[in-house]
């Protein structure tokens, strides 16, 4: 639309913002809470999106061809869900089960609903998921759908939406308009630069958007910087909108302490004023959906090509991550990795340099690689899997909190875990990764313990319906499986065992060569040890460590590069807790902060070592 709209077209606009105030009023009060005055700040925006600027289809609000709108102010939901309801996606009785217990739409959204694509309310979030689907969109489908993303002004205090402005105008991404809701009002108080619209340009300017500053409740000056950011080549747009919460209210506009409140008794009033504007406008034509993204099939990946590991053979597990993303990437072009400038130490760099065009560097950024890893398996386009260093994943807990509630299939590895990474120093070793990750819902946390093993976590991985972690280690450790050993989600691997085993000794990773050794050297000495990998912290194969356990005669060691809580050792103490026999478990873990030091002194020093595993041992049965 390159030319003004016309006065039909205004009207039009004018009344569907109006109808989304008076719907998002009416929906809070039926729910008796809310965020009205937050969608009212808004309602210019949505209406303008939704009956002119989007392209979508009602029959299918995910088609893979459709605008993606990603609403990072979450708390604005009921606007979202009024927006959807005025367009005939689902009717108003619908619309007032807002927040009851048995409806979808929910206080926030989530993707329980079928026009939702990420779960949001957890603010700075939503720009990183946008900036995914419009890497998708650009650089990997190469098809015309755009992505809008609605972000407000408190939550632009977030460095994350930072990260994801840098992100975005590092790849040129000229199909992502972000649209800042300026409506001065935080929570408890102003928002820390209340009108200064200035500014925010400036800041969003450096940031390398194009940037346009508009009356946030003209439908004229929106539309025109919306046409204006379609003809933007090489560069994303944004939008300052300039608004004020709860307008169209004299009675709450721009007052605060109206947050998170539904109207009640003030509605009447209210909702008279503003039915007073109403033009009754005719409908206007909505554009037409270009159907030009690819149509994938979705499939069960699989290595085309068979392992070639030598047993006994050193290799460190995060160099095996490398070369099975590798192997992945043959399989399915669907695969994308992602990693935050460590991709020469995760071995990502493998990945990068077979498929380029399918690699997606994010530098040190880590809350925005997880959003943008979201935001790119979206509608299930891509496989994507994302990589670091698994401690600095701890800084982007929030986000994968997120993901999870977003029903994400995100796959994330996480190298360089524990003392085991050596001089270092703590700063850089991951000790309390496995009870972050075990405590979010519908992951699975693989530990491989060999390059066979990281292999096949990796294809697991890519097929699984929600979340991963893998966790890889720095130093090298022997191939101990078979090139064609089968692996399954949840099923332990009994590495040594003998019908004269006193005692069951669980480890991972490291820790596994720490218990293969000790078997070694107390076989010597007369005294034999069952050794069990668990594969999956979580799940956590229980039947085989009960059954191997009651065998042992109930003396379990579990030994583990982690600091006890929430680790290995509590996982394994879970499980015996429910032993219908006598148990003794002694834990081995990391119980101080540790230092920098040569890794096989540390392993000692910090009580993970074989010789330390040999000690437990011989401590349970005497």
């Amino acid at each position: 639309m390159s030319h003004k709209p016309t006065p039909a077209l205004v009207q039009y606009l004018e009344d569907k913002a109006n109808e989304i105030r008076i719907l998002s009023i009416e929906c809070t009060n039926a729910s008796k809470s809310g965020h009205p005055t937050s969608c009212m700040s808004a309602a210019e925006i949505f209406s303008v999106l939704f009956f002119n600027e989007m392209r979508y289809t009602n029959d299918y609000p995910k088609h893979p061809s459709s605008d993606r709108f990603i609403l990072s102010k979450g708390h604005a939901a009921p606007g979202l869900y009024s927006a959807w309801c005025a367009a005939g996606l689902f009717d108003k009785d619908k619309l007032l089960t807002l927040r009851k217990i048995d409806s979808d739409l929910e206080g926030h959204p989530t993707p329980r609903l079928n026009f939702i694509d990420a779960a949001t309310g957890s603010l700075g979030q939503g720009l990183s998921v946008a900036a995914g689907m419009a890497y998708i969109g650009k650089h990997i489908e190469h098809a015309s759908y755009r992505t809008y993303c609605l972000i407000g002004d408190g939550e632009s205090a977030e460095g994350s939406i930072w990260e994801a402005l840098s992100f975005a105008s590092h790849y040129k991404l000229d199909n992502l308009v972000a649209i800042f809701d300026i409506n001065r009002l935080g929570q408890s108080e102003a928002a820390p630069l209340q009108h200064d619209m200035d500014v925010y340009r400036k800041r969003v300017e450096a940031f390398g958007f194009h940037t346009m500053v508009v009356d946030g409740h003209s439908v004229e000056e929106i539309l025109k910087a919306l046409d204006e950011a379609k003809s933007v080549k090489n560069k994303p747009s944004a939008l300052i909108c300039k608004t004020f919460k709860g307008h169209g209210s004299s009675d709450v506009a721009d007052k605060l302490d109206f947050h998170g409140k539904a109207l009640n008794s003030l509605s009447e009033k209210i909702l008279a004023e503003i039915k007073g504007r109403l033009h009754g406008a005719e409908e206007q034509p909505r554009p037409k959906m270009n159907d030009d993204a690819p149509q994938l099939v979705e499939k069960p990946v699989a290595f085309k090509s068979a392992l070639e590991y030598e047993k006994g053979k050193m290799i460190a597990t995060r160099v095996a991550y490398g070369e099975a993303l590798v192997k992945l990437g043959e399989a399915s072009d669907r695969v994308v990795v992602l990693d935050a400038d460590t991709k020469n130490s995760t071995y990502a760099l493998k990945f990068k340099n077979a498929f380029p065009d399918r690699y997606i560097e994010c530098f040190i950024a880590e809350q925005n690689m997880v959003g943008v890893s979201l935001g790119c398996g979206a509608r299930n386009r891509t496989i994507p899997f994302c990589s670091t260093f698994a401690t600095f994943f701890t800084r982007a807990m929030d986000q994968i909190r997120m993901a999870a509630v977003s029903q994400s299939q995100l796959n994330m590895a996480g190298s360089h875990c524990g003392v085991s990474i050596g001089e270092d120093g703590p700063s850089q070793m991951a000790l309390e990764d496995i009870a972050a990750f075990r405590a979010i819902p519908n992951l699975v946390y693989f530990y491989p313990s060999d390059a066979v093993s990281a292999c096949r976590a990796v294809e697991l991985a890519a097929n699984y319906k929600n979340m991963t972690f893998i966790r890889t280690s720095r130093p090298a450790t022997p191939v101990i499986y078979a090139n064609d050993e089968t692996f399954e989600i949840g099923k332990a691997k009994i590495v040594k065992e003998s019908p004269e085993d006193k005692v069951l000794v669980i480890g991972a990773g490291i820790t596994l060569d720490s218990a293969l050794k000790a078997h070694s050297s107390l076989q010597g000495k007369g005294t034999n040890i069952r050794v069990l990998d668990p594969f999956t912290i979580k799940p956590l194969d229980k039947e085989a460590v009960l059954k191997h356990a009651k065998e042992c005669g109930g003396r379990v060691v579990t030994v583990e590069d982690h600091y006890p809580e929430g680790g290995i050792g509590e996982a394994v103490a879970g499980v015996l807790s429910s032993a219908d026999f006598v148990t003794k478990h002694k834990i081995l873990a990391v119980r101080e902060i540790p230092r920098s030091g040569p890794p096989t002194v540390l392993l000692d020093m910090f009580g993970i070592s074989a010789n330390k595993v040999e000690d437990a041992v011989m401590d349970l049965i005497e």
